[in-house]
């Protein structure tokens, strides 16, 4: 009697293609990958870090404590007096809590530069006593581990306008290789998904099967929050990818534009406590926030000039997705405007929140941690994936010879 022979089914048309886009993409841009993971699940924990780091610097005296502050002009001439730089400071954080310093920065860019370290002229970041006008901490914040670590994962230190689409590109393929990773792992039936969920090493002896289950079980898990990073990712690099956000949130592409606005009282002159009074101002109606930044240059980011004085409002320490908007009157200091969080669209609310997102801060610090754990996952996968292929490619090899 003739034994039946089984015969392995052929994958599917998409396992198939699925498979080959998967090595494609990863041989081809799997070194970007492993570079940007690991640049990223680095930068996580960034403020816990700095906050061990700069304590002294970031904390005054409470002997020191007074019940008014010295004026923002006395202390930006302090600051600008002993650190004698050739630029302006840039902008002043200024913390509620009353035991906190105020954080001048200093930061200037060269628009015709190539690379990171010559497209920042300057980025020094000054720790000042508010009670006193004592410099409590200088940090040249350039040269600093974690702007270094940032500037890898978002354009791999070059020029940052178009060294994002370096980054991009293949973060863009990266979220196939996700899709695809999930194709090519989602087991046939039951008896198949029992070794997809863990490892299943009791009888396994070669390097190659744990490497592979490694790659395959780990790379699942991630798979999820490794695409949740790469689609927030995306969207600070990829304009169509943030209005793609704004009109599916907002049902509009373009997000609102506040009109300028000027006071009556503009024609009377400046008002040299212009400052204290934006500030003055904002403690009132956000006396519950962690911080409220102001820009001391007359300058956005992009180096234009301000028809006004933007107060931007942190809710909360460590995390940008609270934010309140206030503008005031450059002149005269009388309040323009008032937009609380709560008055933001969906995709104004999104916007703040997706720095957030992608660092896995949004979430707390669970979120963190899973963050972190999830970019050491992403970190090894070119690897463990590059050591697939490489083993496939000899045992290819032996049969031919043999």
């Amino acid at each position: 009697m003739r034994k039946k022979h089984h015969h392995k089914k052929s994958p599917s048309f998409t396992k198939k293609w699925s498979a080959k886009l998967h090595l494609w993409f990863g041989l081809s841009v799997g070194l970007i990958v492993f570079i940007v993971s690991l640049s990223g699940t680095m930068y996580v924990f960034k403020d816990e870090i700095q906050h061990q780091l700069r304590k002294e610097a970031m904390y005054v005296n409470a002997e020191t404590i007074t019940q008014q502050p010295l004026s923002i002009e006395t202390l930006k001439e302090k600051v600008s007096l002993e650190l004698n730089e050739k630029y302006p400071i840039s902008s002043v954080e200024i913390p509620l809590a009353k035991n906190r310093a105020y954080e001048f920065l200093y930061y200037e860019k060269d628009k015709k530069a190539w690379n990171y370290f010559d497209e920042v002229k300057i980025n020094k970041l000054v720790y000042v006593n508010p009670y006193t006008g004592e410099v409590l901490g200088i940090y040249n914040e350039k040269y600093d581990l974690f702007p270094i670590l940032k500037s890898i994962h978002w354009s791999l230190l070059l020029k940052a306008d178009w060294g994002k689409y370096v980054v991009g590109i293949p973060v863009v393929l990266f979220i196939i290789m996700l899709i695809t990773g999930i194709i090519l792992w989602w087991p046939k039936n039951k008896k198949a998904r029992k070794g997809r969920f863990w490892f299943d090493w009791k009888n396994v002896k070669t390097w190659k099967r744990k490497n592979y289950d490694l790659h395959n079980v780990l790379g699942f898990y991630a798979s999820f929050i490794a695409l949740l990073m790469s689609l927030s990712g995306i969207y600070f690099a990829y304009p169509w990818v943030k209005n793609t956000f704004n009109l599916a949130l907002s049902g509009s592409v373009e997000l609102p534009k506040e009109k300028e606005m000027k006071s009556q009282d503009s024609l009377h002159g400046k008002n040299n406590a212009v400052y204290d009074l934006t500030a003055r101002e904002t403690r009132k109606l956000y006396a519950t926030s962690s911080s409220f930044r102001i820009p001391l240059n007359g300058k956005n980011k992009k180096g234009k000039t301000l028809k006004n004085i933007p107060v931007t409002v942190y809710g909360e320490d460590g995390r940008f997705a609270v934010r309140n908007q206030l503008a005031f009157d450059k002149f005269s200091g009388k309040l323009l405007i008032n937009k609380p969080h709560q008055q933001l669209n969906a995709a104004e609310q999104y916007a703040h929140a997706n720095y957030d997102i992608h660092t896995g801060s949004y979430f707390g610090m669970a979120g963190k941690i899973i963050w972190f754990i999830a970019g050491l996952i992403c970190t090894s996968l070119p690897v463990t994936g590059f050591l697939v292929w490489l083993g496939k490619k000899k045992k290819k090899g032996i049969k031919k010879a043999s």
